[in-house]
């Protein structure tokens, strides 16, 4: 099943459970329909469950590829160090800019 059709598919079950709900809230249902929407709202999980297992498709790989490398890059870089001449000139700029503004 293409990505787009699976997608499409689980947004037509959101929408049936959120139909479902509505009924099972209301309080002007009748017994039978209310155990009948219950068995509907367990089944529509159920499958929603199955279709929301990944595939392996290369969007999955891709994705999977960008954490690794966000990762990476966050692992990898260091904090800079305290006391660094930047500090003392963003100090600065920031004194200066409180000055100019009153």
């Amino acid at each position: 099943m293409p990505v787009s059709e699976n997608a499409s598919s689980a947004e037509a079950i959101h929408r049936k459970l959120e139909a479902i709900a509505a009924v099972l809230s209301d309080a002007a249902v009748t017994e039978h329909e209310r155990a009948n929407a219950q068995r509907l709202k367990i089944r529509l999980e159920k499958q929603l469950r199955q279709e929301a297992i990944p595939e392996g498709t290369w969007m999955d790989i891709m994705f999977r590829f960008g954490r690794a490398v966000k990762e990476i890059k966050q692992s990898t870089s260091r904090p800079s160090p305290n006391g660094d001449w930047t500090d003392h000139a963003f100090r600065l700029g920031r004194t200066l800019r409180r000055g100019f503004k009153k």
